[in-house]
């Protein structure tokens, strides 16, 4: 069977991601790209905190709409000057340098020179300028790498919807949102969606072969598709409980933010939620489960996390275990 590319003309968030995530639950032993736009949509990564990573109120006043994806990263803001991707990848294949080659020779084709950045974007050469974010979730036998790509954006909208941390900006030594992005068509005047679409199809199949377009529809189950909508769609999903907290600790460490909300009884944790902007999807409910029932001291807290296989969780110990509480 050849690798597949799709396309879907509808601006629906829930549909797309819902889409998205029954290509990858399908789990196919074939490459696929699928590329799609949301109209003015907030996406937020898995583990962050609706309330505090985009202006809720002001954006659906605005007629806009908010949902969380399943990975991990942080938040973004999609308008029809925005192009998404997907590279759903059977595991044999998944590899995230050749997969960003792709998006960096189909941008390429328009003279714009670009290069990857940190562990999740592409900017542009000249100027350092973000284009392209991307966020990550594994399955046993396939994995999700999906992005952003700045075509058109009007990115006087990422600052008024988006709300990232004081200590974020500073972390990254800059002022706001809209001054470490940059947009593909102030380069290519004459770029459009439909060509952007065009380029990044034909560098998928010069990367891994013959490739030919299906409709989603035939391909995957109508109600499956349907029950993941319903997912996204949901309030439950998107903002999550937000109980009252005794506790709130914050730190940025190299990988991202993280923020952890402690209930506390006779001095432990009853309740611990967990946000972070990490790409480490399953980062939040891992710490959480860790803090809980810990008695509410530095040497307890960290002891949770210390042993832990992952890196990330290890430097939340260190940092636990170091403060005055």
């Amino acid at each position: 069977m050849p690798n597949r590319l799709y396309e879907t003309p509808g601006t629906d968030p829930a549909l797309n991601l819902a889409v998205e995530e029954a290509l990858l639950l399908s789990q196919s032993p074939e490459p696929a790209l699928f590329l799609w736009q949301n109209a003015h949509t907030v996406v937020i990564g898995r583990g962050q905190n609706a309330w505090k990573e985009c202006r809720t109120a002001l954006l659906s006043e605005e007629g806009g709409t908010l949902v969380r994806r399943t990975t991990g990263g942080g938040a973004v803001y999609h308008d029809l000057g925005n192009l998404n991707f997907s590279f759903v990848m059977p595991q044999g294949l998944y590899d995230v340098t050749r997969q960003l080659d792709v998006i960096r020779k189909a941008v390429a084709r328009f003279g714009i020179e670009t290069a990857a950045s940190g562990r999740n974007d592409i900017v542009l050469s000249s100027s350092g300028a973000k284009f392209s974010g991307n966020a990550f979730r594994h399955l046993p036998l396939s994995s999700l790498h999906h992005g952003t790509i700045l075509m058109d954006v009007d990115v006087s909208l990422l600052g008024r919807y988006l709300a990232p941390s004081a200590t974020k900006l500073q972390a990254k030594g800059v002022e706001s949102v809209r001054s470490r992005v940059g947009n593909l068509k102030e380069h290519a005047p004459g770029m459009t969606i439909p060509s952007l679409k065009e380029a990044l199809f034909e560098a998928f199949a010069e990367e891994y072969g013959p490739a030919r377009p299906f409709a989603w529809e035939e391909a995957l189950p109508a109600r499956q598709v349907d029950e993941l909508s319903r997912k996204y769609r949901d309030w439950e999903w998107t903002y999550g409980k937000t109980p009252r907290f005794d506790a709130l600790l914050e730190n940025r460490f190299p990988w991202g933010g993280v923020e952890i909300n402690l209930s506390l009884k006779n001095g432990r944790v009853t309740s611990a939620v967990c946000f972070t902007d990490a790409n480490d999807a399953e980062l939040a409910a891992r710490l959480g489960r860790a803090l809980e029932c810990r008695a509410f001291t530095p040497g307890e807290l960290g002891a949770g996390l210390s042993d832990s296989a992952f890196p990330e969780d290890r430097d939340v110990a260190a940092w636990l275990s170091g403060l005055q509480l």
